[in-house]
């Protein structure tokens, strides 16, 4: 393929064409609630018990009868006492009451519960200042979910909330999806990964650590190594060895038009590779290919900015459709300041996220240098990315701002 022979297409068409190239696979495994924290769940879950499971009491108090209380303030004698997880169930004739905990079991023969606060505290007996409402301060079997209702559902996330609703539920696994292995590698002569003093021309690679943090982020597990040579039969030969053991590769660099842009020959050459001219900026030329074995490759660009935003809005729906998941809503914010955009291009710039007097969601750019492709400290303290659409020229102060967030 040819420089001129370039499709140009827009961020949601390149991004439908990504989409097809990965699915599902149906496989999960089963793991405990304790290791299963963030991971997707696989199988729908429904509560084993209610919750509560019992009538309880949600303060420290006295159980009682309403009718014996309806004249307050009256005088109770106290005949027995129910601490949280007692068996115990005291009976209580006509003017006796019993002392009843915070989560202990409501006795059979009381409708309510009169807080500590509303009386003088006896033991012996008790004087009940308040006379309370019906069912006063009764968490009621099943208030929260009953038996056999769902709790959760097939890709939800085990946030730390759903772990503990599911444990609250009776369970203690859960099946969940396999982590998406995907492989990551940048590509460049120019590249140094260990730290190491520059020489002339070279630059310290970044772009593997941030794709593998944002995987990780996003449920993967990334798989790293050094950087890749400008060398076709290096690439060809590192993609033989370990692209058959991933579900996706992502290599950064060698995707435009250049002489040495070797991703985007070794792709064409060997992997069916289309390359693609992508109304976005940063970010314009993005490029995917099979791997023979099926393996679904996609070339982003080089430019560590370029490369870490063309992730957010191109590789990170991949995994939601490998997980299963749905991505979450993009946000609209109000532009604290103003901004130029390259009109005939999306562009997707870094922004900090503040509120203003009235609340407002304000969105600013990060960098004052906007979206340049090289910008990588642009990304270090931003929020979320301005999404600013391709016939807009120059965002003004107030203009409306679709935002995707970060995190």
């Amino acid at each position: 393929m040819t420089p001129a022979q370039r499709v140009s297409l827009s961020v949601a068409e390149y991004g439908a064409e990504l989409l097809r190239l990965v699915r599902p696979d149906g496989r999960s495994q089963r793991l405990r609630l304790a290791e299963a924290g963030g991971r997707v769940l696989a199988a729908p879950v429904a509560s084993r018990v209610s919750i509560p499971s019992f009538d309880n009491s949600a303060m420290d108090g006295y159980a009682v009868r309403l009718t014996d209380v309806a004249e307050a303030p009256v005088t109770l004698r106290v005949v027995g006492e129910v601490p949280a997880g007692s068996a115990g169930d005291p009976a209580a004739g006509p003017g006796e009451c019993v002392r009843i905990m915070t989560g202990a079991a409501l006795p059979s023969f009381a409708d309510s519960v009169v807080p500590v606060e509303d009386t003088d505290g006896g033991t012996g007996q008790v004087e009940i200042r308040v006379r309370p409402n019906p069912g006063a301060h009764v968490r009621r079997a099943g208030g929260d979910i009953a038996a056999g209702d769902p709790v959760a559902a097939v890709g939800d996330r085990l946030t730390p909330g759903l772990l503990g609703a599911l444990a609250a539920a009776g369970h203690t696994h859960a099946d969940v999806r396999p982590r998406p292995v995907v492989l990551v590698a940048s590509t460049g002569d120019e590249l140094v990964a260990d730290g190491s003093q520059l020489a002339r021309g070279q630059i310290h690679e970044s772009n593997a650590v941030v794709l593998a943090a944002a995987l990780a982020r996003d449920g993967a597990e990334a798989v790293t190594g050094s950087p890749l040579r400008d060398d076709p039969e290096q690439l060809a030969e590192w993609l033989d060895r370990n692209a058959g053991a991933a579900d996706l590769v992502v290599l950064t660099g060698g995707a435009s038009v250049g002489d040495y842009d070797v991703v985007r020959d070794v792709l064409v050459a060997h992997a069916g590779g289309m390359f693609r001219h992508v109304r976005m900026q940063p970010g314009k030329p993005q490029g995917w290919g099979l791997w023979p074995g099926g393996t679904p490759v996609v070339a982003l660009p080089g430019n560590p900015l370029s490369a870490a935003l063309s992730y957010e809005v191109l590789v990170r729906p991949l995994l939601h459709r490998l997980l299963g998941t749905l991505p979450a809503r993009d946000l609209i914010a109000v532009a604290a300041t103003g901004w130029r955009s390259p009109a005939g291009r999306a562009q997707l710039l870094p922004v900090l996220l503040s509120s203003g007097p009235d609340g407002t969601l304000l969105a600013t750019p990060a960098h004052s240098g906007g979206s340049a492709s090289h910008l990588v400290t642009s990304l270090a303290h931003a929020d979320a990315i301005a999404i600013v659409a391709e016939d807009v020229a120059a965002v003004a102060p107030g203009d409306l701002v679709t935002v995707r967030m970060l995190a």
